[in-house]
């Protein structure tokens, strides 16, 4: 069985994804997190 090594210009594009990955997983809560408080905030003062 042959086995096709994947290319520097693959291993680049997979690594840029990680990162681009890791960025969107630390900014996201921090963009989204005071809605999400206040909509909690809110709900919790109807009950």
């Amino acid at each position: 069985m042959i086995y096709h090594m994947p290319t520097r210009n693959a291993q680049g594009l997979v690594e840029y994804a990680m990162i681009l990955v890791a960025v969107l997983v630390i900014a996201v809560p921090f963009l989204i997190g005071p809605q999400v408080g206040h909509i909690f905030s809110n709900v919790v003062m109807l009950v």
